[in-house]
């Protein structure tokens, strides 16, 4: 008998290929049991084919497009962001310098060529063919001295010495000079400007003063570039140099301008009762001062050693001039060469200074040599030529580093400009000297040699084991940009 159940049509059926059937063989519901291995994904790199195909799509090039928009977007926000940095941030702007800042002064006596001969080639010519060989040494401007005659009260400042050359053939002087870049300045000092002379028949002046400021506007409508007086000539008062002032300011241009300098003898210049005008600002533009002072015998080398020492250690307010008063040995001139121009100011050389003679036939060219290394530099790197001037000291570390008390002490000091410093370093003594690690911890450890005056160094060096031989004078380029 059979029995008959009433309910749900696919209760009791069989499952056939995961499926449920009735018993005569037709699909019912799927079964709730997952296929696991049918639900698992595999990933699969896409092939050329694929990736070239999605490359072109649309969807592509919208991210690409994006992409590059933003890059762009990013570089220019940096740059923005660079540029306003760089104009907020402060910069060490570069002085406008007048002409007698910038170059070499040479000091110059016609007298000196004595080989001229009189009746072919005058002395006077003989400087106008040597304005070439000034240029080359980097020479701004000439001082012409004793170019007028001594034994004559009041001299002639309207009329050359005879002996030296013509008129005509000194006005050619000055119009070659102009033409080479050189400036010609005319040397007063110890001449009687102002003693008066009785029976003039030529001309007839109501004073002293009126006829010196004809005879200054006379060789000024020549061209030359400005006049020397020193602080010991009766001529030397705040009266006189304010008009000299006074005149020269009718000659002036921005780019001629007529200077007037005054000739320091002592440590200080006199005093000329002007308490609202300073001496070397309104009333003169430059003030010639000697590192090494006149003497009657030849200096020692400690001697030269002190008085430099007393010169780097004295404050200088205006812009200075050095030049070279005392005898100094043989063995120091190139250190001394060094020394001015490295200091701040205007250097101011001697007929002879750049080949100053040497015992060694084999460097006889070496102070030339070494006075274009140093012109070169100078006006080249504005630290050497503007930049900040600091004095260090060699007396706490010279116990230290072995240094005696009777031995002749080095001298150093830093020329600074924004992040560019420069070392320069005396040894005066006849000692090697090693520098001390604690002379300076504060300075940067290496360098690199950019003048010595033997002209043997080269490439970067340590200062912590630096040895200086005797009589050397070094400029270094230190590495770091921090400064003490």
């Amino acid at each position: 008998m059979t029995l008959k159940v009433e309910g749900d049509p696919g209760y009791g059926s069989i499952s056939a290929g995961g499926r449920f059937t009735d018993l005569d063989g037709s699909e019912t519901v799927p079964l709730l049991i997952p296929d696991i291995q049918q639900q698992q994904h595999v990933w699969k790199p896409l092939s050329r084919k694929e990736l070239e195909k999605c490359a072109g799509g649309p969807e592509w090039k919208k991210f690409r497009s994006r992409l590059v928009l933003c890059f762009w977007i990013g570089w220019l926000i940096m740059l923005g962001t660079a540029v306003a940095i760089i104009i907020q941030s402060p910069r060490t702007e570069s002085p406008s310098l007048h002409w007698w800042q910038r170059g070499v002064f040479y000091r110059l006596q016609p007298a000196l060529f004595m080989d001229a001969d009189s009746d072919e080639v005058s002395r006077i010519s003989r400087v106008s063919e040597r304005l070439p060989y000034l240029k080359s040494l980097g020479v701004g401007a000439v001082i012409l001295e004793g170019l007028f005659q001594h034994h004559i009260s009041p001299p002639n400042l309207t009329e050359i010495d005879q002996s030296l050359g013509t008129h005509p053939q000194f006005t050619q002087l000055i119009t070659e000079s102009r033409k080479a870049g050189v400036r010609v300045v005319l040397d007063l000092c110890e001449l009687d400007l102002f003693e008066q002379e009785s029976g003039n028949d030529t001309e007839v002046w109501s004073s002293p003063s009126e006829y010196i400021q004809y005879s200054l506007r006379y060789w000024l409508e020549h061209g030359v570039s400005g006049f020397g007086i020193c602080d010991t000539d009766a001529a030397f008062s705040a009266k006189t140099l304010m008009e000299w002032n006074v005149l020269m300011q009718e000659f002036n241009s921005q780019d001629d301008e007529r200077i007037l300098m005054v000739r320091q003898t002592g440590n200080t210049l006199p005093e000329l009762n002007v308490s609202s005008i300073a001496v070397n600002g309104s009333l003169v533009e430059l003030v010639i001062k000697s590192l090494i002072p006149p003497s009657h015998h030849p200096l020692s080398p400690a001697e030269v050693a002190e008085a430099m020492e007393a010169s780097l250690q004295m404050p200088q307010g205006h812009w200075p001039s050095w030049t070279v008063g005392g005898g100094v040995p043989w063995e120091l001139q190139r250190a001394i060469l060094v020394l001015i121009m490295t200091l701040p100011g205007t250097p101011i050389f001697r007929y002879g200074d750049e080949v100053n003679p040497v015992q060694d036939l084999d460097q006889l060219n070496q102070p030339l040599a070494l006075f274009h290394s140093l012109s070169r530099s100078r006006a080249r790197e504005e630290a050497l030529h503007f930049g900040r001037f600091t004095f260090l000291s060699f007396n706490a570390s010279m116990s230290s580093s072995g240094l005696n008390s009777t031995a002749t002490p080095p001298l150093a000091f830093l020329r600074s400009w924004g992040c560019i410093h420069f070392l320069v370093l005396f040894n005066l003594g006849s000692e090697p000297h090693t520098l001390d690690p604690d002379w300076a911890p504060s300075l940067p450890e290496g360098g690199l040699f950019v003048i010595s005056t033997g002209l043997d160094r080269f490439g970067p060096v340590s200062l912590r084991s630096m040895k200086m031989q005797p009589h050397e004078a070094i400029v270094i380029k230190l590495f770091e940009t921090d400064n003490s």
